[in-house]
């Protein structure tokens, strides 16, 4: 309907200029958006909460261990590293390679169970099992479901991020803090 007015009009050149205008915004929003929730939901792996079943699954798959991102919805550090860091493809390329990663929300009412057979819910085990009293807390699990790694709030940049895999892969945390080996990396 629009390409049967005249062109010689200089409103229906607007119109058509502003429609493919219009157009092509949407266009690019649209592939914005889709590329953003992609990659965001690219770092985690999908669970349905047992954790003992996954601790299986990184064993058979030859990962490291098991990534949890503990998180809640309204926190702003939270939300930065999932949509920054996170989102980054050679971040997902180190930790998927890696690790089983799977995030768990600490005011969550589904039901786990934890690597040692606890059943209970996400806030419960949050709080009462691992003692997350702030977000983000970043936990890694050894493929004997035991806490090897646990770093409380964001990091400052996508390197120190990877430094926390790297510190883990590298078994550098058998013998030194993550402080000490963040400051020799420098």
């Amino acid at each position: 309907m629009l390409l049967s007015v005249p062109k010689s009009s200089y409103r229906t050149r607007f119109i058509l200029n502003g429609f493919s205008v219009f157009k092509a915004l949407l266009v690019a929003s649209l592939l914005t958006i889709s590329s953003q929730a992609w990659s965001a939901s690219a770092f985690f792996d999908e669970t349905f909460g047992n954790l003992q079943e996954e601790l299986a699954a990184a064993k058979e798959q030859n990962k490291k261990g098991i990534f949890v991102f503990f998180h809640m919805d309204e926190c702003p550090f939270c939300h930065r590293m999932r949509e920054t860091i996170m989102t980054e493809p050679d971040v997902i390329e180190l930790f998927k390679g890696q690790f089983l990663t799977f995030e768990v929300d600490i005011e969550g009412s589904n039901d786990m169970v934890d690597f040692d057979g606890t059943k209970g819910t996400a806030q419960e085990l949050s709080e009462k099992k691992y003692r997350v009293r702030a977000t983000p807390v970043m936990i890694v699990f050894d493929l004997t479901g035991k806490p090897i790694l646990k770093y409380t709030g964001p990091t400052r940049t996508k390197e120190e991020f990877k430094l926390l895999a790297q510190y883990v892969v590298d078994g550098s945390y058998l013998t030194q803090s993550f402080t000490a080996y963040k400051r020799q990396q420098k």
